[in-house]
């Protein structure tokens, strides 16, 4: 189901909005700017309006399919709404806009975390922090996941789905198969099964 195009007016206040909000996801994308993908949905396609639920899962797998960096789809995102805004102009704003505010924050904080992480790298603290990281990237990343599979036509409730998912979660923790090989699969699936 193809959506119509957004026709948006975006004010010099909604483009600072726009930076301050991914400016606060960089800040909170622990596990990568994917991590935040549920808060971006929130924030501009149920909140703003500023993207279709088609725009928003198209950047997301257009981006994953894409070779290069994970945070692409951030890019595309941004270029989604400036094209909603009305030109190429808008377009180029967006990606600026959205990709310095989810990069400048947490590469700054990166960089000084690391270096002072790796001054103190055995002290107890720094160890249990990197321990006890682990869980919640991985619980946000299962939040990603239940947002695009319910943001389809079918109900999030679509059985096949969750057992292809837990197939896969499973051969990722328990073997050593490249993901590669999983996504190649899963496009196998997809394109096979009816809907």
């Amino acid at each position: 189901m193809n959506e119509a195009p957004l026709h948006i007016v975006l004010t010099f206040s909604d483009w600072l909005s726009l930076f301050g909000h991914y400016m606060m996801l960089s800040l909170m994308s622990i596990g990568g700017a994917i991590s935040t993908t549920t808060e971006m949905h929130r924030y501009l396609v149920v909140e703003q309006h500023w993207l279709t639920q088609e725009q928003f899962n198209n950047s997301i797998a257009i981006a994953q399919a894409a070779p290069g960096p994970n945070v692409l789809f951030v890019a595309l995102m941004g270029w989604n709404v400036g094209l909603n805004a009305g030109s190429y102009t808008m377009a180029l704003a967006g990606v600026a806009v959205t990709m310095l505010g989810i990069l400048a924050p947490a590469t700054t904080l990166t960089y000084m975390a690391a270096r002072w992480g790796h001054r103190n790298r055995e002290l107890l603290g720094v160890r249990a922090f990197k321990q006890g990281m682990a869980p919640v990237v991985v619980g946000l990343m299962v939040s990603v996941g239940v947002i695009l599979a319910a943001s389809n036509d079918k109900p999030a409730t679509d059985w096949p789905l969750w057992l292809i998912s837990a197939v896969a979660g499973l051969l990722i923790w328990r073997t050593r198969i490249h993901l590669l090989w999983l996504l190649a699969a899963g496009a196998l699936i997809g394109w096979f099964l009816p809907g």
